[in-house]
């Protein structure tokens, strides 16, 4: 009955919210979160504190990790000896501690995470900044609390001379909450600490300039500084992080190798490395060779070996985007203030740490005050008994017994029993004149002593001084160069087009809607009358109708006959392997209408402002539209002309104002007028009349003149030649024009013509897919009345489609395109 009475009824919610919130508060108080002050978790103080206890200083013999672990556990950590020993390592590992605070002997682990070796195996000591935690520890400089058991006590915040908490940084996950605390360079921190004693009121901006950013131990390259100044001003932030990657020439071979010497903060090597084989097996990265690890006792050497033709920038570009080599760290600087997790800007925990160090120098001024002064009391005694010495050696003589003795001194000579033992406790030696001259030095000393500890206590402003000198002596001998460089240029989201190298390509389109994409290079120039190569394989009911040179990162935008338009850049078409493969269905890229076809395709590399888009119809008709209504072309597509009944968007040119433009028609007609005289109109409205065309002729072509170039025409059966653009001559738009070429059944009708200059190549491809490439140069100059001459021999049934302008001369003796500067 008695049992049952002690049984009280609770609320299971109600238990289990305190219970939890028991817990959380043990995990957040006990293990996870660091201490402002000495920027330890209890598991880490623990361990300094026993390795102090068993004076395992710097420079002292190593004792086994076994042996510390042990101290640790049996007298202030009951919680297993794995996580002891896993602070322990991480404590000494160089590429986890800015400064690390044990010294290790032994395998402590290493950054391709290998595990360290069983604590029976590795040694310690501590460092020599650990020391600077731990000084004037046994000066009543902090608060010590009972152990888990009661038979010892232990500090609850170590005296932390070094700035432990922002130096070395933390990182921890408590329950409801984490921290990330990242590692600063200790002249640095120390340089801010001296700056803000001095001005309380600095803003964070201001100790930008004494903390440019946090510095790992493992270096790497910051970018940008608004993630530091976010994280310094608010306590969280986002740093991202590089590794460090120099490019080198690998002798005469022409090839290139990229060197990663650093790496971003706490990023697994061996994982890295492992990572990249990935990538580059997945074709997910091109233009890596080999891979391999080099690094060795002197540092680290990462070696990734780049093809040929690879743009260095571009893998690089790759690698940041898919890789660990460019890691973001978030910065969460959570710490206890007074017990409780507070969120602390840079200001806020540099003003905490600096009142904590106040606190701790008064403490010890006044440990030290109080020590001098029951010095002092004991020398005034000893000075007494001097001034008296026959009297206090008669008393003594005279007493019966040494309480006797110590009473009748303390009456005779108005002395306290302090005084009175100590005189009893003084050896006869000490009365030598020359141990009484020691005795009244060292009184005078601890007088001026005493006057100046109370000085230093009644003067905050002497106590910071002593703080700053304590700061540049810690700072003088352990602090290093700053290891994290930190780059102006901020980190950008790396897209696609980062990672794609500028190549010149040559894209084709098919009639029955076939496009695909190769390497410029891979067409050899070849003489004027050559049979050409296979440029694209196609069925017995398609033919190519496009044939485009432009680069990797341009925009590519496709004109249908029905005057629509759709925008693609150039590397979202998948890259064919081989001349003669067929291509992929366009309608797999734009969302184009079951019968639309492309009847215009233009390269651009950017939408300037004072750009015009010049549009052709089949039947003649021109219009003028400003570049930048282009800019942004939905998926689905635009409208660009308004057409007429059973018209045709045939040709689209970008102009400038000042450019001429000339129309060319398949029967050998053209007109030259200027783009000025067209009116600029919406991309939804229609056209006026360019060229006044004949009966069962249409235009074919449309370009943009240059007074320097020439106009090579292009007939259906291979014939062509060219022309100087200075026998057209301007005339109003709207005309009948003059000839440009003499059509004939040996040439049948036009189907291509381009402005060309004479160090250029062009392409030309025939229905059946076949290519030639060649130079302008090998192509005879006739005037408009010629008929031209043979410039591609075809087989029987087949006929010119297209033709291109290649934007780069390239020879067998020159270097290809991919491994040249784009101009």
């Amino acid at each position: 009955m008695a049992q049952e009475e002690r049984i009280q009824p609770v609320a299971i919610e109600e238990e289990l919210k305190n219970s939890y919130l028991d817990y959380a508060m043990s995990v957040i108080v006990s293990r996870a979160i660091p201490d402002v002050r000495d920027g330890l978790k209890p598991v880490q103080r623990r361990i300094l504190y026993s390795m102090a206890e068993l004076a395992l200083r710097a420079g002292t013999p190593f004792k086994k990790s076994a042996r510390i672990v042990g101290e640790v556990m049996g007298k202030y950590h009951p919680h297993g000896d794995d996580p002891i020993y896993e602070s322990m390592v991480r404590m000494a590992q160089s590429f986890s501690m800015r400064y690390p605070l044990i010294d290790g002997q032994g395998n402590f682990g290493s950054v391709d995470n290998d595990p360290p070796a069983a604590m029976r195996y590795t040694e310690a000591r501590l460092a020599p900044i650990a020391e600077e935690l731990l000084a004037d520890i046994d000066r009543d400089t902090v608060d010590f609390a009972p152990n888990f058991d009661g038979s010892l006590r232990e500090p609850i915040v170590l005296p932390g001379r070094a700035p432990n908490m922002l130096v070395n940084g933390a990182s921890g996950i408590a329950v409801g909450m984490a921290t990330n605390i990242p590692p600063h360079n200790l002249g640095e921190i120390t340089a801010a600490l001296t700056a803000l004693a001095d001005d309380p009121d600095l803003s964070t901006e201001a100790l930008l300039r004494y903390v440019p950013g946090p510095d790992f131990p493992t270096g790497g390259i910051i970018q940008g500084r608004d993630g530091i100044g976010a994280a310094f001003a608010t306590g969280r932030g986002r740093i991202v992080l590089r590794g460090r990657v120099a490019l080198e020439e690998q002798g005469r071979s022409g090839r290139y190798q990229l060197i990663v010497s650093e790496l971003p903060f706490q990023v697994n090597k061996a994982a890295l490395v492992e990572r990249i084989a990935d990538l580059v097996r997945d074709k997910r990265i091109d233009g890596i060779s080999d891979l391999r690890d080099e690094s060795d006792r002197h540092g680290m050497r990462m070696v990734i070996e780049l093809k040929r033709e690879a743009q260095p920038r571009q893998v690089l570009n790759a690698l940041y985007k898919f890789t660990a080599l460019q890691s973001a760290f978030a910065v969460n600087m959570l710490a206890l203030v007074d017990g409780q997790p507070r969120t602390l800007p840079l200001k806020q925990s540099l003003l905490h740490y600096l009142e904590f160090r106040r606190q701790v120098l008064r403490r010890r001024a006044q440990f030290d005050l109080t020590k001098a002064r029951e010095r002092a009391h004991i020398l005034e005694g000893y000075r007494v008994a001097l001034d008296n010495l026959d009297a206090v050696i008669q008393t003594i003589r005279g007493s019966q017994t040494a309480e006797t003795a110590r009473t009748n001194l303390m009456r005779q000579f108005r002395l306290s029993q302090a005084q009175a033992q100590a005189i009893l406790d003084l050896t006869l030696r000490r009365l030598a004149a020359l141990e009484r001259k020691r005795i009244l030095d060292e009184f005078a000393e601890i007088i001026k002593a005493i006057a100046g500890l109370e000085d230093l206590l009644a003067n905050p402003r002497k106590i910071d001084v002593l703080l700053k000198e304590e700061w540049e002596e810690v700072a003088k001998k352990h602090n290093n160069p700053r290891r994290t460089f930190i780059s102006e240029e901020e980190a950008v989201e790396l897209t696609e087009a980062d990672m794609v190298q500028h190549e010149p390509v040559v894209v084709t389109l098919s009639r029955a809607g076939y496009v695909k994409r190769l390497p410029a290079e891979t067409y050899r120039p070849q003489l004027r009358g050559g049979r050409g190569v296979v440029g694209l394989r196609t069925r017995e009911t398609d033919d190519v109708s496009h044939l485009l040179v432009t680069d990797t990162h341009d925009s590519l935008l496709f004109f249908t006959h029905r005057g629509r338009v759709f925008h693609l850049r150039c590397y979202e078409l998948h890259a064919d392997s081989t001349r003669q493969s067929r291509g992929t269905p366009l309608v797999q890229y734009l969302a184009m209408e079951p019968g639309e076809r492309v009847t215009a395709l233009l390269g651009l590399s950017a939408f300037d402002s004072d750009r015009y888009l010049v549009m052709a119809t089949r039947e003649g008709e021109v219009k003028k539209t400003a570049l930048q209504e282009f800019a942004s072309v939905r998926s689905n597509g635009l409208i660009a002309m308004n057409l007429e009944s059973g018209d045709e968007l045939v040709e689209v040119k970008s102009t400038g104002e000042a450019d001429d433009v000339l129309l060319v028609t398949e029967q050998g007609q053209s007109v030259r007028f200027g783009v000025k005289g067209l009116r600029a109109a919406s991309r939804t409205s229609g056209g006026v009349r360019g060229i006044k065309l004949a009966a069962n002729d249409s235009v074919i072509a449309m370009n943009v003149l240059d007074p320097s170039s020439d106009v090579l025409l292009l007939s259906a059966r291979g014939v062509g030649k060219r022309t100087p653009t200075s026998e057209f001559p301007t005339q109003a738009r709207g005309g009948l024009g003059v000839r440009a070429m003499r059509v004939s059944d040996r040439t049948g009708p036009l189907v291509a013509a381009r402005v060309v200059k004479v160090d250029q190549e062009v392409m030309a491809i025939s229905a059946e897919g076949i290519v030639i490439r060649m130079a302008v140069s090998g192509i005879s100059r006739q005037g408009r009345a010629a008929q031209g001459v043979a410039i591609m021999r075809l087989d029987e049934g087949d006929q010119v489609v297209s033709l291109a302008l290649v934007s780069e001369r390239l020879s067998d003796e020159e270097t290809p395109p991919s491994r040249r500067r784009r101009r």
